[in-house]
Order: structure tokens, then C-alpha cells, then sequence
């Protein structure tokens, strides 16, 4: 392939996401919220997407697009696989099942950057490239074994807010409990978040938790992101749509139904899509992050119960 072909494939896949992304917010539709708004028979079970093979999560923006493919397809678990890891596990998809397409992105030095760096005594360049994956859901496959298709088992309603609870204090974050709004202060570095006796859903309480986890993780001492954005800029606008993946994402991963915390910025959020093919794929990958830099303060028992 070409450098122009690899170009204009990378390029269409990431307009061809987006679009797809963008065409669900003008619904009304809220990709990261969506798959547990029905509750109904084929509704996906909480959680992040997982590689029935290998068990570990998917990230970033495959996400999104697993998520998306399960409540289309009316999955109940969130276990998917390659055509080859069916076959090695002894399975195969059955015959005329149509795939999931997820993207893999990473970053490579070309021969020539290395011979310029070397000539020049500079830095290589690297080149970001983005390729297709094709997965399918376990239950389009014969023959596995019963550990791949088992799904991870729902936390017990009265284990869920513990469990937040837990988490919350094993961050040791600095949350001040008080006054009637959520928010963090980077400068300062703490959150503030009203007494849970404010909320009227308080389930709410932990979503907004996490919520101002997710910027908590942007200071400069953790994940290193821009946080000296003003309120209404688009700055702004991208930081509040990774901490409301972020939150997305820990709440699944908790057994807690995600929600929309700022649903006054989907406006806002459409633009920057619009703008910007590639937008989508870098806050999803930034919320990935955040959620995986505060669930790594699970101790291992936290952790192997949750993936049982």
C-alpha cells in the first residue's frame, strides 16, 4: 500500500468514526450514556468492553464503538474476539456473522526518519497510523470454551456504593464536602462537591465523584493535562468532554449506570467533532487514561473480584 492510499484510509476511517459519533449526538443520543438508557431485554451489561481471550479491557475509542455495537446488536455481555483468537480458543465464528470494526492507532519511525535523524544527529519523527480490527461478539461464535463467554457478574445492588466509597478514599484525593456546586481546582488541587444529602438521586453523588475525578487526574503531578483553560472556550469544552467519559467509563466499571453531568455542553461538544475528524479519538483516549489511572487504586482483590 502506498503512502497516500495508507493516508487516505487512515483518513476515512477516522471521518468515517466521527461522522458516526456526530450522527448519534444530533439524535439525542449520547454514545458513552446510551447502552444502558433501556433496560430491556439484550440491554449490554455494565462494564468496559473485554477481549474474550485475553480478558483485558479495551481503551479508548473502541469504547465507544463496542458499546455502540452492543445495545445495536442487543448483546448482554461485553466479551468480543478476533476470527483467529476464536479459532485458537477451539471455537469459530459461524458462518455469515458479520464483524465489529475497532481501530488500533499507535506511532512508528520510518527507515528514512532514521537515516535523516542519523545524518542530521536529530530527533526521528514518528507517524502516527491508525488500522482496522475486526472482532465479534462471542455470542456469533461456536465452540468456546465456558470461561471466554462467561460475562463478568453484576455487583450486588447494596455492594455498588461501598465499593464507589472505597475507591473514592483510596485516590486520596483532597474532596472538601460542602455548598451547593461540584468542581475541581487545579491551582489548589481539590474537588468540592456538595453533601450527598444534596443530591437527589445519590447515586448522583458518585457520579459526580467521578466526574471531578476525571480532571483531578489532569494535574500536572498525575496525567499532565491542560487544566488553565477558561470557562466557554472550546479548551474548555474538550477537558469537560474527557472527564465526562471519564466518569463514563469508572461508573461501567463500578456497576453504576453513567449519566450525562453536563448535557449544556453537547452543543459545544458537536462542534469541536465537527472541526476536528480526530477529536473524539483523542478525548477518548485521554478518558481512557483517567479512568485507568484512578481504577489502578483497586487493591488486586478489588480488581479480581470485579473481572470473576
Amino acid at each position: 500500500m502506498t503512502r497516500r492510499r495508507r493516508e487516505r484510509t487512515r483518513g476515512d476511517l477516522y471521518e468515517e468514526v466521527t461522522a458516526r459519533i456526530i450522527a448519534q449526538m444530533e439524535e439525542g443520543t449520547v454514545p458513552w450514556v446510551q447502552p444502558w438508557t433501556s433496560k430491556g431485554p439484550g440491554s449490554p451489561a455494565l462494564g468496559l468492553p473485554q477481549n474474550a481471550a485475553t480478558r483485558r479491557p479495551y481503551s479508548g475509542i473502541n469504547i465507544l464503538l463496542l458499546w455502540g455495537a452492543a445495545q445495536e446488536q442487543e448483546r448482554e455481555s461485553q466479551l468480543w474476539l478476533t476470527f483467529k483468537q476464536a479459532l485458537a480458543l477451539g471455537g469459530a465464528v459461524r458462518k455469515g456473522e458479520k464483524g465489529t470494526t475497532i481501530v488500533y492507532a499507535d506511532r512508528f519511525t520510518p527507515q528514512r526518519e532514521k537515516q535523516k535523524a542519523e545524518e542530521s544527529g536529530g530527533a526521528a519523527r514518528e507517524v502516527a497510523f491508525l488500522k482496522r480490527y475486526t472482532v465479534f461478539h462471542v455470542d456469533q461464535c461456536d465452540g468456546l470454551p465456558d470461561d471466554a463467554v462467561t460475562g463478568r457478574v453484576p455487583l450486588p445492588p447494596r455492594q455498588i456504593e461501598p465499593d464507589a466509597e472505597r475507591l473514592i478514599e483510596a485516590t486520596g484525593a483532597d474532596f472538601r464536602v460542602g455548598g451547593d456546586r461540584a468542581y475541581y481546582v487545579p491551582s489548589q488541587d481539590f474537588i468540592q462537591v456538595p453533601p450527598q444529602a444534596a443530591f437527589r438521586d445519590q447515586i448522583n453523588y458518585y457520579r459526580t465523584c467521578f466526574h471531578e475525578l476525571g480532571h483531578w487526574t489532569g494535574h500536572a503531578t498525575r496525567l499532565a493535562r491542560d487544566l488553565t483553560t477558561n470557562f466557554g472556550t472550546k479548551d474548555y469544552a474538550r477537558e469537560e468532554l474527557v472527564a465526562e467519559m471519564a466518569s463514563a467509563f469508572l461508573c461501567a466499571e463500578m456497576g453504576i449506570v453513567p449519566t450525562v453531568r453536563h448535557a449544556d455542553y453537547l452543543a459545544s461538544w458537536l462542534d469541536i467533532l465537527r472541526e476536528d475528524k480526530r477529536a473524539i479519538f483523542r478525548a477518548a483516549s485521554l478518558a481512557s487514561k483517567a479512568a485507568d489511572f484512578v481504577l489502578a487504586f483497586r487493591t488486586p482483590q478489588e480488581t479480581d473480584q470485579r473481572a470473576a
